[in-house]
């Protein structure tokens, strides 16, 4: 319980900094600007000794200004893992605030609070009733990336993250709580890209 609000409190923090930095990037170049809008996915993928995983990333966001990104980011995860004498498939969604910072034109770094929803099926090899359950867990992944952006135009990155909360439940983690990798490739399309063509 502790966790979820440590990370609500994270996204809000986000948030209110995301639309602090929006303000004054509006009333500098005089508001809102849907060229700046952009929706895309990404795929990630994480491995390590007896476990796989993929997924999802939806996501909208906001170039904020040219170095700054943020916005929304949604997921749905798969993940196995073999033991002996069982396995464990992991299915988890969940959703939260993400931050890309570029520093230099070509790489970011990034930040994404966020909150997830696991269902757990072990299944034994021994012929015994498999057991599901369901919990929640909160993640926050830190990392960095390489990337093409031109605002109002295209977007298109690859990434490494890692969870530094220490959340044993978290679906980037493996059985002994170590930090999985995991690799990001999205892309985005920003919503008035037809206006600079």
């Amino acid at each position: 319980m502790k966790t979820k609000w440590v990370l609500l409190l994270l996204i809000a923090s986000f948030s209110s900094t995301i639309l602090f930095a929006q303000d004054e990037e509006e009333e500098k170049n005089g508001g809102f600007k849907k060229e700046n809008m952009f929706i895309g996915t990404a795929l990630s993928l994480g491995f390590s000794s007896g476990v796989f995983q993929i997924g999802a990333n939806p996501e909208i966001g906001y170039s904020i200004t040219k170095w700054l990104d943020a916005g929304v980011s949604t997921n749905i995860n798969y993940t196995s893992y073999r033991f002996i004498g069982y396995s464990d498939r992991v299915l988890n969604y969940g959703g939260g605030t993400f931050v890309r910072i570029w520093p230099v034109k070509f790489m970011f770094l990034s930040a994404l609070p966020e909150y997830n929803f696991i269902t757990i099926t072990r299944k034994y090899t021994n012929g015994s009733p498999s057991i599901k359950e369901k919990f929640e867990a909160g993640s926050f992944l830190l990392g960095a990336g390489y990337g093409n952006r031109i605002v109002g135009q295209s977007y298109s990155y690859f990434a490494i993250m890692f969870d530094a909360m220490n959340n044993a439940n978290s679906p980037y983690r493996d059985s002994e709580n170590r930090a999985l990798p995991i690799f990001r490739a999205g892309f985005a399309i920003y919503l008035n890209s037809n206006k600079y063509r």
